[in-house]
């Protein structure tokens, strides 16, 4: 009963942090500040929370957590500028081509066999990552999608990484990566033309609440539920992100957009259960 109970708050956890995790895009849309001010000062309230929430863990660090941080710098400012010029839609979908390039360079890295299934959801999904381009070829859109699909190259890099290092430099890595976007970023906020106490109050809760704190009840949910609930539950995010962006800033995605995503999302949550369906289901470690 007890770990029924835990799994309960671990799930519920790994559920916010998706929800809040799915708000980035619309606010990302409604702050007038351009990608690269936006960045820095967004990863500036991130580093700061994350400082505050995890104290002195922010400052282990070996070489795989350095490595990190830069794929994660290049997957938060590729999103960002992705977010502003195309759909909130074409950006979060084609971030989450990530499992994608995973499923192409681990085999590679770990010198494995490709197996028939990943072959199989890799063509599917690059068929729905190809109508993102159908009937979008305007600049804006285009630059866009180009800088999404980067970001999603980052992400499998940092994911990546991430699996080659040991959790407790999972918060050392997201600090320094915030840390180095700030810094990097930093001389564009003086680009900033007319800034309102609005756009400032919505980057405090993208870097405080969207990052920080999303990622404290991830860490925790983590901790309590099996790694597929997990991956399952985070597809929220993609799911939701351009709905709120439909709802608060009124931008529709294409119908070659909505089946695009529809097709990557569903063929990576069927591999994932596949893959996991026929393994013995223990309780978490405590």
């Amino acid at each position: 009963m007890k770990h029924f109970k835990e799994h309960q708050k671990g799930t519920l956890a790994i559920f916010i942090a998706a929800l809040l995790w799915s708000t980035g895009g619309i606010f990302i849309k409604l702050i007038s500040f351009g990608a690269l001010p936006l960045s820095s000062l967004r990863s500036f309230f991130s580093a700061a929370t994350f400082f505050v929430i995890f104290k002195g863990k922010v400052f282990k660090y070996n070489k795989f957590a350095v490595m990190n941080a830069l794929f994660y710098a290049a997957i938060l400012v590729l999103f960002v500028a992705a977010t502003k010029i195309t759909t909130a839609a074409n950006a979060i979908f084609l971030q989450y081509s990530a499992s994608i390039y995973v499923l192409i360079f681990e085999p590679i890295i770990n010198k494995t066999k490709y197996e028939l299934l990943n072959v199989i959801v890799i063509i599917i999904c690059f068929v729905g990552m190809g109508l993102f381009f159908v009937g979008q070829l305007a600049p804006g859109h285009f630059l866009g999608n180009i800088l999404a699909l980067l970001s999603g190259l980052a992400f499998a890099a940092f994911l990546l990484g991430m699996r080659k290092n040991k959790p407790e430099y999972q918060a050392s890595t997201i600090f320094l990566g915030n840390t180095l976007i700030f810094l990097i970023c930093s001389p564009f906020i003086f680009t900033i033309v007319n800034p309102s106490i609005k756009d400032f109050a919505m980057v405090g809760y993208l870097g405080i609440i969207q990052i920080g704190v999303a990622y404290a009840f991830f860490s925790f949910g983590l901790k309590k539920v099996l790694a597929i609930e997990a991956a399952i539950i985070s597809m929220i995010e993609p799911v939701l992100n351009p709905v709120w962006v439909a709802i608060g800033y009124g931008e529709i995605p294409t119908i070659y957009s909505i089946i695009g995503g529809v097709i990557i999302i569903s063929a990576v949550t069927i591999r994932t259960i596949i893959v996991e369906k026929s393994k013995i289901i223990l309780p978490p470690k405590k």
